[in-house]
């Protein structure tokens, strides 16, 4: 396979981009359309919302935590076998949970098992499109970002509609097989072979594994594939190190610092935003309307935010468009208590929702920037594991200060401060770095004069004593000369 110089930036690209938001579409869609099956399984079931909300915790925490594990198949095996394996193992969940008899099953199969299956196609096929796109990444990220938007405006109400023909279980049964998509998503990701992708090991080429014939060959070929045949273990552990050297990135540490805060503050407003508008005398078919109008301005700030930071003027300030977008999120959390009326709360759901959109197609933008294109599967699977346990803790944290304080302003406070702290982190690190240019700048500059000066003076110092050398001799052959004379 020929090995490109850079991402083709189109061709088959764009076919890797619809298959990306089908598996968004097939993932994150299908997740949060899970919360509509709520009141069927409390019912059938018997048990309170605290139990109950666990499955939809479960799913969202395996899927976060087992991206590593997608990656690293995608990484050694194939992006297109690790997606279809996904789909499989989805699929396989969302069938055996329409047999569930208890909730304990529930959280096995469809929280555990359809979990695992999302976690193998989210990050792979994320990280196919970075390879194919440098140029018009935000754009591509951002279509392909938004199937999670055009997916839940779609099949909410073709799942309720679901749910009232055929019961919960026949809906599950039928969300089974749509979920086998995925396969057919993961058969479009066709590998591609870039020039960064290649990697050298000098410390093994130098030790003597290698005939010394092969060594020139294994120099221009990447490390990993030939020297697996040859000694497994080395190569192994050697190609696992490489692909997760980003760790020790400063860059990717406060990164993934700020993750972690930005996880924790998005989160809970999708669960609490409907019971709080409910809450100050907002009617339910208006409640519900805020979150239409939540996911589709999402889908708009996915593909408009994606356009204008590939635009020259915004490309080289990704960085700040980023930050500005978690940071609006944060201040619109900060306000939504004292928005306590219907025409209030919908200029929140337009700016809360178009700017996650926003900020959500610039992750993986971002993170392609911190540690490379050729590093990027891996490293989103770190960036979204991160995204797990927030996941799994905001919402019950932000519940029991409800329960508490008998409002939801503490919660909706604390999520507010935990995403501007997140934009703020990002901004002093920025800021940090490039005053420790500006410093270095001098420094360096001083020392390169210095440096040129007493070369200067070596040189003329050598061609001085060279010339003295020189008069000398002849000063010593023109005397011997005389004297013979």
């Amino acid at each position: 396979r020929a090995r490109l110089r850079g991402p083709p930036d189109g061709g088959w690209g764009w076919m890797i981009v619809a298959g990306c938001f089908l598996v968004t579409i097939c993932t994150r869609a299908v997740t949060r359309c899970i919360s509509i099956f709520f009141v069927e399984f409390q019912a059938y079931f018997g048990q309170d919302y605290a139990r109950t909300a666990w499955i939809h915790s479960i799913v969202d925490c395996a899927t976060m935590l087992c991206a590593p594990l997608g990656s690293l198949i995608s990484n050694h095996v194939s992006c297109q076998a690790g997606i279809m394996l996904g789909g499989l193992l989805a699929s396989t969940g969302l069938i055996l949970s329409s047999f569930a008899a208890s909730l304990e099953h529930l959280y096995l199969s469809l929280g555990v098992l359809t979990g695992l299956g999302f976690a193998l196609c989210y990050s792979p096929a994320i990280a196919m499109v970075g390879k194919y796109f440098n140029k018009r990444k935000a754009l591509a990220y951002g279509i392909a970002m938004s199937g999670s938007g055009i997916g839940t405006f779609i099949l909410a109400p073709v799942v309720q509609l679901l749910i009232e023909q055929f019961s919960w279980r026949g809906a599950l049964l039928i969300l089974g097989g749509f979920v086998l998509n995925l396969c057919v998503c993961g058969a479009l990701m066709r590998p591609i072979s870039l020039k960064e992708d290649c990697r050298t090991a000098p410390e093994f080429l130098e030790q003597n594994y290698v005939p010394e014939t092969e060594k020139q060959d294994l120099k221009r070929m990447s490390i990993c594939p030939p020297l697996i045949k040859l000694w497994p273990h080395e190569c192994l552990y050697y190609c696992s190190w490489k692909e997760y050297d980003f760790l020790l990135m400063p860059g990717f540490m406060v990164l993934a610092v700020s993750i972690l805060f930005m996880a924790y503050g998005c989160s809970p407003l999708f669960v609490y935003l409907v019971p709080y508008a409910l809450s100050v005398g907002v009617s339910h078919h208006q409640a519900a309307f805020l979150m239409s109008i939540l996911g589709v301005i999402d889908i708009i700030g996915n593909i408009t935010f994606g356009w204008l930071t590939d635009r020259r003027c915004l490309k080289k300030h990704r960085y700040f468009c980023y930050l500005f977008a978690v940071g609006m999120d944060g201040l619109c959390c900060l306000f939504l208590p004292v928005l306590q009326s219907f025409p209030l709360l919908v200029p929140f759901s337009f700016t809360f929702g178009y700017f996650d959109g926003a900020y959500v197609t610039l992750i993986p933008v971002m993170t392609a920037d911190v540690v490379g294109t050729s590093l990027l599967s891996s490293a989103l699977g770190v960036v979204y594991f991160l995204h797990a346990i927030p996941y799994l803790v905001s919402p019950p944290v932000a519940g029991w200060l409800v329960d508490t304080t008998g409002s939801y302003t503490a919660s909706f406070l604390l999520c507010g401060f935990s995403m501007i702290f997140s934009s703020a982190l990002l901004c002093f690190a920025r800021l940090a770095k490039k005053i420790k240019r500006t410093h270095l700048r001098p420094l360096t500059g001083n020392m390169a004069l210095k440096q040129h000066i007493w070369t200067n003076g070596a040189i003329a110092y050598s061609v001085t004593a060279e010339l003295d050398q020189r008069d000398g001799e002849f000063l010593a052959v023109d005397t011997n000369s005389f004297s013979n004379r």
